[in-house]
């Protein structure tokens, strides 16, 4: 499988699960978030904890072996914040950077903007949503290629 296709299948997760609301599956974790969508020999799991302050990890499977993660922990600062803008941000996730959502994008009073550093393989990176000028929300996320050790 080539890393465009892993890619593509990423992008599908995400606007599949968290960005649709769709997807939710049994809490792995006493009180957790889970998030799952699999095509194929592909499965991504997207698991978080809280709310208004959260912390999470996506994650990435071929035929149950894990080969790819991102690790994300959040926060609403400011009043106004809407998880609906949120959402409607991180279905535009991009191609080139598919972590959260793009560079910068508006709707209204809501600008939201996502800054990474490095590849597909290894990242880290934070995002921010303002409203009408102010910050209201923020989040920092960083991952890439893991393997797997047998113990």
């Amino acid at each position: 499988m080539t890393q465009k296709n892993i890619i593509e299948f990423l992008i599908r997760a995400k606007k599949a699960t968290y960005a649709s609301s769709s997807n939710e599956t049994s809490s792995s974790r006493p009180n957790s978030h889970d998030l799952q969508y699999t095509e194929g020999s592909l499965k991504y799991i997207d698991s978080y904890l809280g709310g208004d302050k959260f912390a999470g990890e996506e994650a990435l499977w071929e035929n149950d072996v894990p080969f790819w993660a991102m690790n994300y922990v959040g926060r609403v600062i400011g009043d106004g914040f809407s998880g609906d803008f949120l959402k409607e941000a991180l279905s535009l996730v991009p191609e080139e950077k598919p972590y959260r959502g793009l560079t910068e994008y508006s709707n209204g009073d809501f600008t939201y903007k996502c800054k990474v550093d490095g590849d597909f393989d290894w990242f880290i990176g934070n995002e921010e949503i303002f409203l009408s000028g102010n910050k209201i929300y923020e989040l920092y996320f960083h991952g890439g290629l893991v393997d797997l050790v047998e113990v």
